[in-house]
């Protein structure tokens, strides 16, 4: 069987997400083309999460020939690598122990890596950075999963504790939440602002969550996944005052940092933000702010390697955050100098530059490309409507189901998009992601990645604007 509605709904507790769901759908059609099963279509496109080498994304070549070398020194005399390659790797293999990437790494990183983060996010804000603040986990979600632990009330007597959380939100995070035994406090994004925060909404989310939780933190991901949108300074102003004054603690993901492409849009990062507001908030804000090898055009997301860096951290929450890391498993070293190639990329007159530049604008000029194309195709089509995306690399994109549809959805207990993205990955081979509102208030929606190939990107269009407009003339045939 393929229906989703055959999938357990619970492991231990914790919710299986729609997403989940889907990608076990996706593997099981998968296996049937395996076996020889005829269908419209030879493989699967899978393009509700980000994975953009397996989409067809080129890994970028400078950080491939320096981690090549570091892992195989005797490359450092091949004459037909680039000079800067062959130095940067004797720089990182001198800052291993032992000059070998297999050996072990302090828990919270390699000091190298750590001074080299600190030194990016110093030019990036024009504020300085303390090395001592940053710390390496496996990734930006492991990164949070770490500091949800440190927040939880569970066990404790109290109330359990609450993270404001925006809806949509990551589709990993409230699966994040419920293994850390944290409760999420949902406030909704106001899509008819291209998705933006609403400090109303802010306000309200918080007073509904008093009484059944404590509510410790908000979370926010700027540029927004899935909406895209990004955060202007008075935006980001306005979230940190609302933190300061209800005492909450800010987790800012900003993974795709470097994935803003919306005319007039900007990425101002939070530290930079709060570091040139007044003293007060300076003096009460505590942040913590992600990235990740996965978020940027280095794309490198099976490496595993994230950063957090703390600021105005509780010295108590700082050697607790120390603790945990010695217990966890030390991430890749191969990651943790992924992340320096990432951040410190060759500059103007390195023998790498030229090509890296190359190879950048065209992934960003896809990443644009795909933005546009995918918005204007979807606003197309009836019953669709798209906003922009201005960085990040999502679209989400509303449905207007019609009543038999959305009827059919209610018989089999799924949601209608859940249904919409089921019959499209098994008429048509693309798995897409489902909304997060579950068709709350009526609503439904599609996430839907185009950090992937130009050319796998027109296919995904394609396919989906043929299935959507079955669905709509099939209702309109039936009178549903």
């Amino acid at each position: 069987m393929t229906s989703l509605q055959h999938v357990s709904c619970k492991v231990k507790g914790i919710r299986v997400s729609a997403q989940t769901k889907l990608q076990s759908l996706a593997a099981h059609v998968t296996q049937d083309i395996k076996m020889g099963a005829e269908k419209p279509f030879q493989e699967v496109i899978d393009v509700s999460a980000g994975d953009p080498h397996r989409a067809g994304i080129k890994p970028l070549s400078f950080v491939r020939q320096v981690l090549a070398v570091c892992l195989y020194p005797q490359l450092l005399g091949d004459s037909n690598l680039p000079e800067d390659v062959r130095q940067r790797a004797l720089r990182m293999l001198d800052a291993c122990d032992g000059g070998s990437l297999g050996s072990y790494t302090a828990s919270s990183g390699m000091l190298y890596c750590k001074q080299s983060i600190s030194e990016f996010i110093t030019r990036r804000d024009g504020v300085p950075s303390n090395p001592s603040d940053v710390f390496i986990p496996a990734g930006s979600e492991r990164a949070l999963m770490i500091i949800l632990k440190l927040l939880s009330n569970d066990g404790d007597g109290r109330p359990p504790t609450g993270v404001l959380t925006p809806l949509p939100c990551p589709h990993t995070l409230p699966v994040l939440l419920d293994e850390a035994q944290v409760t999420l406090v949902p406030f909704h994004l106001s899509e008819e602002r291209g998705w933006a925060v609403d400090l109303d909404e802010l306000h309200r989310a918080l007073k509904a969550a008093r009484g059944h939780c404590e509510p410790r933190a908000i979370y926010i991901s700027n540029p927004g996944n899935p909406t895209g949108h990004v955060q202007d300074r008075q935006s980001i102003e306005e979230v940190i005052q609302f933190a300061a004054s209800e005492r909450l603690l800010l987790l800012v993901d900003e993974v795709y940092q470097d994935c803003v492409y919306g005319h007039g849009n900007k990425f101002i990062s939070y530290k930079k933000t709060l570091l040139e507001m007044n003293r007060e908030f300076l003096d009460t804000v505590e942040l913590f702010s992600f990235h990740s090898l996965a978020g940027a055009y280095t794309a490198e997301c099976g490496l595993r390697a994230g950063y957090i860096e703390a600021f105005n951290m509780d010295p108590k929450l700082k050697y607790y955050l120390d603790n945990m890391l010695c217990g966890d498993l030390t991430t890749p070293v191969t990651g943790q100098l992924a992340l320096d190639l990432m951040l410190n990329p060759p500059t103007a007159g390195d023998a790498s530059y030229d090509t890296h530049i190359q190879e950048t604008v065209s992934i960003r000029a896809t990443l644009c490309r795909n933005a546009q194309q995918g918005h204007e195709l979807l606003n197309d089509l009836p019953g669709m409507s798209c906003q922009p995306a201005a960085g990040g690399i999502y679209l989400y994109p509303r449905l207007d189901l019609p009543s038999g549809f959305t009827k059919q959805a209610q018989i089999l207990e799924i949601g209608a998009d859940v249904l919409y993205c089921q019959r499209f990955l098994e008429e048509e081979g693309v798995c897409v992601g489902a909304g997060q509102d579950s068709g709350a208030a009526g609503n439904h929606h599609l996430r839907l990645c185009f950090f992937v190939s130009s050319e796998t990107f027109d296919v995904v269009l394609a396919r989906l604007s043929s299935f959507h407009l079955h669905i709509m003339s099939e209702s309109k045939l039936f009178g549903t």
